[in-house]
């Protein structure tokens, strides 16, 4: 049964990687499970402290996912209207994946400050914030889920 459990979490840990760059899956949330299936062996028990821990850390990059892109946005000089634009652009963009989600927050960010009146120069200094953002967002979950799979040939070995 162990096998079985180490076999279905190493694919878990593979998919979340890959999830950090496809968003139609996500990624840290099946990385964790992964982990979850290696405490559930005989080979290693992680304590409570690290498994909270852990998915506190998910629960947290999941979250900071979906606003990474708009405070770039909004610390690289854009306005509300590029923030809510680059919300607008998040949310579209998941119906045209995968590039929608990359697209969706730079383009929503540009298109907005031009609707708030901003020139051209400054809305797209905005979307690139956004764009920024979003590349943090992922480089984010990949940094968790290397973690992850650190820890779990860690405990296998």
């Amino acid at each position: 049964m162990d096998i079985l459990l180490i076999i279905l979490g190493i694919l878990c840990l593979l998919t979340g990687l890959a999830g950090c760059v496809l968003p139609v899956i996500p990624g840290p949330p099946i990385s964790y499970a992964g982990l979850l299936l290696l405490h559930l062996t005989d080979k290693v028990q992680f304590t409570t402290s690290q498994l909270l821990t852990w998915l506190l850390i998910v629960v947290l990059i999941q979250v900071l996912d979906y606003f990474v892109p708009m405070l770039g946005s909004k610390y690289s000089g854009g306005s509300r209207w590029g923030t809510r634009g680059c919300l607008v652009g998040t949310l579209i963009g998941l119906f045209f994946m995968p590039w929608g989600i990359v697209l969706g927050p730079f383009l929503g960010a540009f298109i907005g400050e031009l609707l708030g009146g901003r020139e051209t120069a400054q809305a797209l200094k905005s979307g690139i914030g956004s764009l920024l953002g979003f590349l943090f967002g992922t480089v984010l979950k990949f940094v968790v889920c290397g973690y992850f799979m650190w820890k779990f040939a860690e405990g296998v070995m």
